[in-house]
Formats: structure tokens, C-alpha cells, sequence
């Protein structure tokens, strides 16, 4: 195994990063079934992802998390238990994905609405990666994404090139755009298959020549943004071919312990799933099923904590770890979360994102945030339309914390407008109305 990963690389299996929980590995599982000869989208047997909570249980802090970009994350690892764990990986038969990755949607091949199968594109850019001996120059946060379209697309997923199939009177061809995600990425050509990897492979090239920490957004001169639209939810029911379903279940938070996780796959299993998916926004996608496993895998999701329902406030908060579980927590975050979920739930309408950090890295969420909660000497700091970086307006005791969101929460429904989102609410009141209904005893 190699040297653990510095903070802000992709800590995979074979180089762990360190956290203030232990070493923390990516796992990207690679399924079988490419049309052009290799394995190409993420998913498990539920055999083997039984096999992984096993090993996480033994070997890491026994908490499985899922990404914002479907990505399995095992934590609390030590050296010697991250050497255990990826062979025990290796012998469960998982393949994962090693050098740059070329993400499709978890539904890729499978999605009758799709525009395109988007595997075949997959594979050449990927050989053709290899081939250019691009592997080794391109930093590690460096990506593409080619999205057939259909229910669960990756609009949301940030890439530095962007293939995204398109209908015309010729037939499919492929919008390249780079340095974002589908709002924000800059077009620069409409395609046919054929030269779209060549395209793709030119702009790695350009990346590559300015140096290993150069990105696509290095290559654009100005920031380009189109009409956002909503970004579909992976929760739920989502039909596929011969009358078979997937379903999509959400982690709260992006985690759950590995005896949860075992028990719902073991059931689905039961159920006769065929394989298991991870998918951006924090979400497993269980395959293969009739509708009535899918209602009856969705009950025990439900029974023992997982998300179900699409419009669960836990899906718009983002939480790190937080204390007692990173060293480096000021702020017991998961409880805190899981109390705002529970009594604040109107503020956490579809414009509003809250983001609650154990300290000021933000690991959870890089991004700005409409609210943020971040642990500190002072307590827990609220920090208004902003990172967890930033000074925080004012603070109050990490323990009541879910209290001050509940005073905001309060402030945003008795003053709301008819059809006023909580974001415009929070507009007019201005940070410093914001801050205190926050700080209110």
C-alpha cells in the first residue's frame, strides 16, 4: 500500500487519507457488464456489499457512508487495519476503480428514458486515458462525467469535461462542456461519438501540460451559467426494463452503521436484488426488483432509519462526523442535525441548504451554504450565506445549537410571504436579523 494521501486528494483504497477519525478509504466499486468488454458503473452484489460491512466492522469504526457523488467511504481506519481491509476487498472478488475517473449515472444501460448508453464512450476515453499515459499527470480530483440522460442523470455532479448525449436529426451526438456541473460547465462543442473521446483526450492534454494541480477551470477565461432545473431525486421507486425496479434509498447524512446496512441488504438480497448501486446525492440504488419488494424493502429502509421519501428534511442538510467521533469535532453534529431535522423541518424547504461542520474545514460541504453551523472555542457559530471558513456572525453553546436553528426557523414562518421560499425569507431579514433569531434566548 502507498503513502497515505495528502487532505484534499482522493483517498483511495491503496492510499488512505488521513482524517481526525483514523484513515479514511474511497471505495468505487467497478460492475460487470460493459458493452465494450470492461466493467464499466458502480454496484455490488449484495453478497459482496455484505462482505464490505463486514470488513468495515472489523477493520474501520463500523460507519458506511455514501458521498454527494455516489462514492462508498469507509472510516477510522489505522494503517495496519487499511492493509486488512483492502485485501479483504480484494478477496470478495470487488473490482474498483483505479486512475481518472470517468463517471456515468448510476442507471447507466439501464434506464429506458435514457438518451444514450453511455458505456461504450465510457470505455474508449477510458483506454484512451490509459493509452496518452494521462493516468500519472493529472491531479487527483481531476474527472469526467458522460451522462446518458435519462431519470438519474449527473447534472449535479461537478466534472472538468462534461459529455452529455443529445438528440438530433443525425442521430445522437454528445455536448462537451468543461470546469462544472451542467448549469455551470462552459460549452464548447456538440458532437458525434466518434470524436468525442479525441475532444476529451485534447483537453486532459491541455490540463495535464499546466502542471499536476491544474484544473479545467484553468482553461477558462470566463464563468458561463444556463437556467438551473431540478436535479431529479435518487429516492424512491424507478422503473427499468421487462417490468423490473430499482429502488433508491438514502443514507441520513450520508451514513449509517455497517449492522443497518447489512440487515437492509441481507433482506433485499432475500428479495431477490440483483445488484446494488451507489448514486450522487447520497443514495444506494437496489436493483432488480418487483414492486411489491421494492414496497416491502422500502418499509424496513424505513423502519431502521434510511431515507425513503424524497422530501425528507435530512436530505438538505450536510453533516460531517463531528465530536465525539473526529478528533478534530467541536460540535456533536449528527445529533444536532438529526434534532433540527425533527423540529425545524419547514425551514429545510427545497431552496434552503444547511450545512452543520464539527470545525472549520467543512469537510461536508466546501461550498457556501444559505446557513452554516460550525464548531468552535466559542461554541457553535452561525455563519449566513457563507463557508465554514468564514468568521461566523455570532455563536451559542454547541449543545443548544438545534434551538437557535428552531429561532430562525420560527422567525422565517411568522414573517413568510405567501409562496416565499425560507431562502428569500432569510434575504429580507439580512444576516444580522438572521443572527438574532439565532442567538435569541
Amino acid at each position: 500500500m502507498s503513502a497515505f494521501s495528502r487532505r484534499g486528494a482522493c483517498p483511495a483504497l491503496s492510499a488512505p487519507m488521513q482524517t481526525g477519525d483514523g484513515l479514511l478509504v474511497r471505495v468505487n466499486p467497478l460492475a460487470g457488464g460493459s458493452t465494450a468488454g470492461g466493467p464499466i458503473s458502480g454496484g455490488l452484489p449484495p453478497k459482496s456489499l455484505i462482505g464490505l460491512c463486514e470488513s468495515a466492522l472489523r477493520h474501520g469504526n463500523g460507519i458506511m457512508e455514501v458521498t454527494a457523488r455516489g462514492s462508498l467511504q469507509i472510516r477510522g481506519l489505522t494503517a495496519d487495519s487499511a492493509r486488512l481491509l483492502a485485501a479483504e476487498v480484494d478477496a470478495l472478488g470487488i473490482t474498483v476503480r483505479t486512475g481518472l475517473p470517468v463517471e456515468t449515472g448510476p442507471l447507466a444501460g439501464l434506464d429506458p428514458q435514457e438518451i444514450a448508453d453511455p458505456r461504450p464512450l465510457t470505455e474508449q476515453i477510458r483506454n484512451a486515458v490509459e493509452e496518452a499515459g494521462l493516468t500519472q499527470r493529472l491531479g487527483p480530483k481531476v474527472s469526467v462525467v458522460v451522462d446518458g440522460g435519462g431519470r438519474l442523470g449527473v447534472d449535479a455532479v461537478t466534472a472538468d469535461v462534461r459529455l452529455a448525449a443529445v438528440r438530433s436529426g443525425a442521430g445522437t451526438r454528445w455536448r462537451i462542456a468543461i470546469a462544472g456541473d451542467a448549469r455551470s460547465a462552459a460549452p464548447l462543442a456538440v458532437v458525434a461519438e466518434d470524436a468525442a473521446c479525441d475532444i476529451t483526450i485534447g483537453i486532459l492534454q491541455a490540463i495535464a501540460e499546466l502542471g499536476i494541480e491544474a484544473r479545467a477551470r484553468d482553461l477558462v477565461a470566463e464563468r458561463f451559467e444556463i437556467s438551473p432545473h431540478p436535479v431529479p431525486s435518487p429516492i424512491g421507486l424507478l422503473p427499468l426494463a421487462e417490468d423490473r425496479y430499482a429502488l433508491g434509498i438514502g443514507l441520513p447524512f450520508g451514513s449509517m452503521p455497517a449492522e443497518k446496512l447489512i440487515a437492509l441488504t441481507r433482506h433485499a438480497l432475500a428479495l431477490d436484488a440483483t445488484e446494488i448501486r451507489l448514486a450522487p446525492g447520497r443514495a444506494l440504488l437496489c436493483l432488480g426488483l418487483s414492486p411489491s419488494a421494492c414496497a416491502s424493502l422500502r418499509d424496513t429502509a424505513a423502519s431502521v432509519g434510511f431515507v425513503t421519501d424524497a422530501t425528507d428534511p435530512r436530505l438538505r442538510i450536510a453533516v460531517c462526523p463531528g465530536a465525539p467521533a473526529c478528533a478534530s469535532g467541536r460540535i456533536a453534529t449528527r445529533d444536532i442535525a438529526e434534532t433540527i431535522a425533527a423540529e425545524s423541518s419547514d425551514l429545510l424547504d427545497a431552496s434552503l441548504a444547511l450545512h452543520i461542520s464539527g470545525c472549520a474545514k467543512g469537510c461536508a460541504h466546501p461550498g457556501p451554504a444559505a446557513l452554516t453551523l460550525v464548531g468552535g472555542d466559542n461554541g457553535a457559530g452561525l455563519v449566513v450565506n457563507g463557508t465554514a471558513k468564514a468568521l461566523p456572525a455570532g455563536y451559542r453553546p454547541g449543545y443548544d445549537a438545534a434551538r437557535g436553528i428552531g429561532r430562525v426557523a420560527a422567525a422565517i414562518r411568522n414573517a413568510r410571504h405567501p409562496g416565499e421560499t425560507a431562502v428569500a425569507r432569510l434575504a429580507r431579514l439580512g444576516t444580522a436579523g438572521v443572527t438574532e433569531a439565532y442567538q435569541q434566548e
